[in-house]
């Protein structure tokens, strides 16, 4: 969902021409020999989403317990516009944000995602909150840049920043209207064609086109839940759509569409002009997470299957934020991303990248050691004392051999 994937980007570069902002950047994509910065994770041209699979990255990273790379967090924070907000990218940041500068709530959103969960950056991310609650939209949602029309997906990711961040999303309001006001404008009735689902925006005549990834996120962003998804109980079962009087039931409906999408093949597809569906790693990712957090823990595992037989080129070519996208996928359905269809997704991920520190596993030995062998230390400084004690007045005998237990 949100800025995901180069369908993502069309789709985000489609609603920037509808704001029709003061004025666009006309700086020229980076070439692909400008030296890209050592502690961004992926190698492509980061100019629409070197935030986005930044954030993405650091957030996985930390998701399955590894401490990413200082640098590489310290890349993302430094970053941030004066005002709070994100950019996709920003070569310089020595030179200050302006008109020009192209910050989205995406990118903002999923930064704030990221750095709450790593803890420590309670500055950046406040101000980053700031910057989304003032791009708040009238109808309560918010577009991918400030003043463009709300859309499910922008709504969504901005509910997940705003909860990681220790707030309460239906209390943040706009002339009264609360995200989820916004959400449920956006999903489609249960009677005739995408029952239940999720439209990305009303089109042109203003009808709501059913919109499996917008679903997707519809779903976790009516349930308050963002990017990661800790396993749950199995409890949707075979939930059938009815009038979503609130934010559960829409979210209810959208994981029975997604069911109904996901049932025939396991996977969602698709399709560009002039050419055969395609399956759609991407979104069918997006909806196992979406699926678990809503309790479809059956047809989420499913799936996920079919994911791990099929999804390791495809994120082996959509790089960092493909690999977090899978192990969100993993991680949500309870399984090992380290053991995926025969892949290491942890693994793969850090290659992509400056090196992790430490696992919290590996540093939480490390301190267990440390208070072992300290406490290690401490006996034989006095063990030696005796045995020189007990030489010192005669007293011959043999002491039984002690092997110390290793220094880390």
């Amino acid at each position: 969902m949100n800025v995901r994937r180069s369908a993502a980007v069309l789709a985000a570069v489609a609603v920037i021409g509808a704001a029709t902002p003061a004025a666009a950047d006309t700086t020229p994509s980076p070439s692909p020999s400008r030296t890209l910065p050592s502690a961004l994770y992926g190698d492509s041209d980061p100019q629409y989403d070197g935030v986005w699979r930044q954030s993405l990255a650091l957030l996985a990273q930390h998701t399955v317990g590894v401490e990413p790379s200082k640098a590489a967090v310290d890349w993302l924070t430094g970053q941030q516009c004066a005002d709070g907000s994100f950019a996709p990218y920003r070569a310089d940041t020595a030179e200050a944000c302006d008109a020009k500068t192209m910050v989205d709530t995406n990118q903002t959103a999923a930064a704030v995602q990221a750095l709450a969960a790593l803890g420590g950056h309670d500055d950046v991310t406040k101000k980053a909150v700031d910057w989304l609650k003032s791009a708040q939209n009238k109808d309560g949602g918010w577009g991918y840049v400030a003043g463009g029309a709300s859309d499910t997906n922008s709504t969504s990711v901005v509910v997940g920043a705003l909860a990681a961040a220790g707030e309460k999303p239906a209390e943040v309001k706009k002339d009264g209207k609360s995200p989820y006001d916004a959400l449920l404008k956006l999903a489609l009735p249960c009677e005739g064609d995408g029952a239940g689902a999720f439209a990305f925006q009303p089109d042109k005549k203003g009808e709501l086109v059913a919109n499996a990834d917008a679903t997707a996120a519809g779903v976790l962003g009516s349930l308050g839940a963002g990017l990661v998804v800790e396993p749950g109980k199995d409890g949707a079962g075979e939930a059938a759509c009815e009038k979503a009087d609130g934010p559960e039931q829409a979210a209810a409906n959208g994981a029975a569409y997604l069911t109904d999408a996901l049932a025939e093949d396991g996977h969602l597809t698709s399709a560009l002009a002039g050419a055969e569906d395609q399956p759609d790693y991407g979104n069918t990712a997006d909806a196992v997470v979406a699926l678990a957090a809503q309790g479809a823990g059956e047809q989420a595992g499913k799936s996920l299957s079919w994911l791990e037989k099929n999804a390791a080129g495809w994120a082996a070519q959509g790089g960092p934020a493909a690999y977090a996208q899978l192990i969100f996928a993993a991680h949500a359905a309870g399984a090992d991303p380290r053991a995926f269809g025969g892949t290491d997704l942890v693994k793969q991920l850090g290659a992509t990248g400056p090196a992790a520190e430490k696992t919290t596993e590996a540093k939480a030995d490390e301190k267990k050691d440390e208070s072992e062998s300290g406490s290690d230390s401490g006996f034989g400084v006095w063990w030696f004392v005796g045995v020189c004690l007990v030489a010192g007045i005669g007293i011959g005998f043999l002491i039984s051999g002690r092997t110390k237990r290793q220094q880390p």
